[in-house]
């Protein structure tokens, strides 16, 4: 009998690993616990802008003409429970309100909400990024909610999306992580089971060449949190070197290049800018410490609140280079912002260091005119009292600088000479060295990126 899976959350990754999993060829239910957001998933419409999400929904979900069927969602853990083979568990852990720690009381809830619906053997898997430790906890916590004889089961699952690619990521995985109980004893008949269940679910992926790697849960909760410290730790890396060759006069891209040659480095995440944001990485890296400190290993880490330090003081440098540009003040000055989302081919304005630039100069005196292809709405609920423009033509309109602040593909294929010709003044600071110096130089404009010379 095929498998039947359930996806409990239906944010970012619920939404994605439901639909990839319908076009995997599953039957799957999803769940959440708002009925508005159900209801446009029922519609074949995503609450997030995420490329080709939405024609993949749309292939899949029941009562859409020409759909697959395969696809159904709902508010009812006790459908849920009845429905289920597999439960991916992909509910959001956000970081708590003035801690680094993690709030894992949304997990947390999901299980206690799932356990008692869970009516014949049944695997759960979770997907969200966890504090070290977390799975054995809930691990227990399900067998001891579960109803008798349902022989419930844990599985860790950590998810490795790229916002913006988050459907390639999920159909076609770089590797598959998978953490049981039991590892590294005798294979007990649980640990054997999860294993052969979960590659009996990713036997697609696993066919075209993805590792499946399996270990214990503490090494699988730690994959994702030590990829993204890693990930930082580099974009940190090179930010401390542009501000090394802005002191010596140097090119931090062409460093870049040089170092990105060695293959032990890599050309990726060296480019250098106003630093990274987003909903996992500043979240994820700032739990970790959190945890090793909770685990007294908390020196292991330290070099981690550097990264984090580098990252925030990006932010800063970036508006000081604006001020200095207008002349010393914001007053009276006019501020274009090209970019609100925290990276290209996402609507996520979450810790976006675009809009916090926008809105220190803002709170500065500056009046700050914001456009962004796809995060207009987020940036307007998040920061209403900045202007926001239809177009980037419509931003650039009279302002006194220009910053580039999101590397979106329709900024880099601006016409600076279309813009001077709206612009008061010609100065462009390029926050993620991804424009053309020699093209805005052509127009006229007097060019800046972060460490790099000024001529």
């Amino acid at each position: 009998m095929a498998l039947k899976i359930t996806v409990i959350g239906t944010g970012y990754l619920g939404a994605t690993h439901a639909a990839a999993m319908a076009e995997l060829g599953f039957e799957v239910l999803g769940l959440d616990v708002q009925p508005e957001k159900i209801e446009m998933l029922r519609r074949g419409e995503v609450p997030m802008y995420e490329p080709g999400l939405e024609e993949l929904l749309r292939r899949h979900v029941a009562g859409i003409e020409g759909s697959t069927g395969r696809l159904r969602f709902t508010t009812s853990y006790e459908e849920v429970g009845a429905f289920g083979d597999i439960h991916f568990v992909c509910v959001n852990t956000p970081q708590k309100h003035g801690e680094y720690a993690c709030d894992m009381s949304y997990v947390e809830a999901a299980f206690d909400a799932l356990a008692p619906h869970l009516t014949r053997p049944a695997l759960v898997v979770g997907k969200s990024t966890v504090p070290v430790g977390s799975a054995a906890r809930l691990a227990q916590r399900l067998t001891a909610a579960a109803p008798a004889g349902a022989d419930a089961e844990l599985a860790w699952n950590p998810e490795f999306l790229r916002e913006g690619l988050a459907v390639q990521d999920t159909l076609h995985p770089d590797r598959i992580v998978v953490g049981v109980a039991g590892v590294g004893a005798p294979p007990s008949d649980n640990w054997g089971r999860a294993e052969a269940l979960l590659r009996e679910v990713y036997a697609a992926p696993i066919a075209e060449g993805s590792p499946f790697v399996v270990m214990d849960y503490p090494t699988a909760e730690l994959v994702k949190t030590s990829a993204n410290s890693f990930l930082a730790t580099k974009i940190s890396f090179i930010n401390a070197m542009a501000e090394v060759c802005e002191a010596a006069d140097g090119d931090v891209v062409k460093l870049a290049e040089a170092i990105g040659h060695d293959e032990r480095i890599g050309k990726k995440f060296l480019r250098a800018g106003i630093g990274f944001g987003g909903g996992c990485l500043p979240k994820d890296i700032r739990a970790f410490m959190a945890r090793a400190g909770e685990l007294g290993a908390d020196q292991a880490l330290t070099f981690l609140r550097e990264v984090d330090s580098i990252n925030m003081r990006r932010r800063g440098h970036m508006v000081e280079l604006a001020r200095d540009a207008v002349g010393g003040s914001f007053l009276g000055m006019r501020v274009a912002v090209l970019g609100a989302t925290f990276k290209p081919d996402s609507d996520d304005v979450r810790d976006s260091p675009a809009l916090n630039v926008a809105g220190q100069i803002h709170l500065q005196g500056g009046q700050v005119t914001v456009y962004d292809p796809k995060g207009m709405v987020n940036a307007q609920r998040l920061f209403p009292t900045l202007g926001y423009a239809e177009s980037a033509l419509e931003a650039v309109r009279g302002a006194h600088v220009v910053l580039h602040l999101t590397e979106w593909r329709e900024f880099r294929e601006l016409d600076p000479a279309v813009l001077a010709e709206v612009a008061t003044e010609r100065r462009v600071l390029d926050g993620r060295n991804a424009l053309d110096p020699a093209l805005w130089r052509k127009a006229g404009w007097t060019y800046r990126a972060l460490g790099r010379p000024n001529a």
